[in-house]
């Protein structure tokens, strides 16, 4: 089964695709956004690409579980991702998913890579694969 998991920002949307077999992720592309609203039809390239079972959008809470500004428009984000392409959304807790991608990078390459790498692609597989180990017996 393939899921394509998304971390949604006002600017950048970062994308990534993984499957429920080895619950692993791959960053695919960050999309450029005005406001949350990207470009659809890379959207729609991409789930004809991939044919995903149903796509994940990161939840943005705070610490202590209560909703961000934001919040209200990474739902709505994931609604309209259900209403255009007809596709189960199913969002998913993404605190600290950034901090965990910046640590990866860094490990990876150090403070260079982690300036020159494009960070929302790397949280989105993050929030992919924790959805992925979270509900392994619900599949």
């Amino acid at each position: 089964m393939i899921v394509i998991a998304f971390d949604f920002g006002l600017k950048k949307i970062g994308i990534a695709v993984g499957e429920n077999i080895t619950k692993r992720g791959k960053p695919l592309r960050v999309l450029n956004a005005r406001n949350g609203i990207p470009n659809w039809n890379i959207i729609k390239d991409l789930l004809k690409c991939w044919k995903p079972t149903f796509l994940i959008v990161g939840l943005p809470l705070n610490i202590d579980g209560t909703k961000q500004k934001i919040t209200k428009k990474s739902e709505k984000f994931a609604n309209l991702l259900k209403c255009k392409f007809n596709i189960l959304v199913k969002m998913h807790d993404e605190r600290l998913s950034t901090v965990e991608a910046k640590s990866i990078i860094f490990a990876q390459g150090g403070f260079k890579q982690l300036k020159k790498t494009n960070i929302h692609s790397f949280s989105a597989m993050i929030i992919l694969e924790s959805w992925l180990n979270q509900n392994m017996f619900k599949i």
